[in-house]
């Protein structure tokens, strides 16, 4: 879109008439009388995802057990299937990625494996803003291995509450350290981290660097092969828009295809001889040995249609128009939001190789108040205590239009409130 940024309606008309992806939007299943602004907690229902169920929901009403096997998409393949579709917009080989379990199941899966402490080289690094889940799940990992985490897990620290410092963090890998953990995409803020770099960087120091891509998948291009990723998880919840609850993706590395899963289950085995029901776990030879349980067919199912529509639209061009949004958003707080009565502050890096999808809305005082009022207005974002409005425009259903209007909203209530 050659539009020019402008904190004014005329330019978010002109971007909307101008949009590639405006087409999409009438493929969703909008909320009456509401501007979403919460892509990146629970994304909407697409016609594409609900056609995707009913053929799940058919197949299950006409054959029975019958539809693991036989079929358009057999369910025994589904995962494969799934992972094969998420793996075009993340830059991975098909055999890397697996569609399976949730997130937390998943990064207890793949530490279990990928950690493995020796010698000096036993902590594990995580940053001091990652989501609860992620920390829990590296705490309970080193609790298996009786490993003390308030001595081996390393917090990196935040020198703002809101962002990380790549730097910063290279300065901490040394010997000491067997395995990274971070998340791609800060939830809080929306920063995004230069992965690339940061991998290249571990592996320098030797060690091996994993990602929670639970913010970024769908909405920004990721490379985890040219990057050389050692491992990765992500949601299909959020800009995916496989549903609440929907499962989740794991991706591991090729180079450690000859590691042997430790949390293992009867779905890692290989199909060739999962139904001899043997008692010795016959793992496959790629990132579906990983998988410990059945995938959940309805539940994911959503994910089909969903992702073949998230490839047609293609990855660059969400991308592309992700940023203009935010962008304009930005340029819509600078103008009208940043002085006295309103006093909002952007959380989120203002350069474009740095943001993510949502932009971090700040206020020193009354933002939780705020966000209620926005909701009764009709506009759904998403508040994160103690102080962030979090503000998500989707590329796929979102319009510029909108962004403008939540911004009148938030003029609006803070005017009201400060009477």
């Amino acid at each position: 879109m050659n539009v020019p940024i402008t904190p004014t309606e005329d330019c978010a008309l002109a971007l909307d008439r101008a949009d590639s992806l405006a087409e999409f939007r009438d493929r969703f299943y909008l909320l009456a009388d509401t501007i979403y602004m919460d892509g990146n907690s629970l994304g909407l229902l697409s016609k594409d995802a609900e056609v995707s169920l009913i053929q799940t929901l058919e197949a299950w009403k006409t054959q029975g057990v019958a539809g693991w096997f036989k079929g358009d998409s057999p369910w025994l393949n589904s995962a494969e299937q799934i992972g094969d579709l998420s793996s075009e917009i993340m830059g991975a080989k098909a055999d890397q990625v697996i569609h399976s379990a949730t997130v937390t199941v998943n990064i207890h899966a793949l530490v279990a494996s990928l950690y493995e402490p020796a010698g000096s080289r036993v902590k594990i690094m995580a940053d001091e803003l990652n989501f609860p889940t992620d920390i829990y799940a590296l705490k309970g990992q080193m609790d298996i291995r009786g490993r003390d985490w308030q001595e081996d897990l390393v917090i990196i620290p935040s020198a703002d509450g809101r962002t990380l410092d790549e730097d910063t963090i290279v300065e901490m890998f040394d010997e000491t350290v067997a395995l990274v953990w971070l998340p791609s995409v800060l939830y809080r803020s929306g920063q995004l981290l230069d992965m690339e770099y940061l991998t290249q960087k571990a592996h320098a120091k030797g060690i091996i660097v994993g990602f929670d891509c639970c913010h970024s998948a769908g909405v920004v291009p990721h490379e985890l092969d040219r990057w050389g990723v050692d491992f990765a998880v992500w949601c299909g919840y959020k800009y995916l828009n496989s549903g609440p609850g929907g499962s989740a993706f794991l991706y591991v590395n090729r180079r450690h295809f000859d590691k042997r899963p430790i949390l293992t289950g009867w779905f890692g085995n290989r199909r060739e001889t999962m139904f001899d029901m043997s008692q010795d776990f016959d793992p496959g030879q790629d990132a579906g040995k990983w998988q410990i349980s059945s995938p959940g067919i309805l539940g994911s199912s959503t994910l089909r249609g969903s992702l073949e529509m998230i490839n047609e639209a293609g990855i660059q061009a969400i991308r592309a128009k992700s940023l203009l949004m935010t962008e304009y958003l930005i340029a819509l707080v600078d103008d009208l939001l940043t002085d006295p009565p309103f006093s909002f502050r952007i959380g989120t890096p203002r350069e474009s190789d740095r943001r993510g999808g949502h932009v971090a809305l700040e206020r020193q005082t009354g933002t939780e108040q705020i966000c209620e009022a926005l909701v009764k207005r009709g506009v759904v974002p998403d508040f994160r205590p103690p102080n962030v409005i979090r503000i998500c425009p989707s590329p796929l259903y979102g319009t510029f239009q909108e962004i403008w209007q939540t911004v009148g909203h938030l003029r609006e209530i803070v005017e009201v409130f400060s009477k």
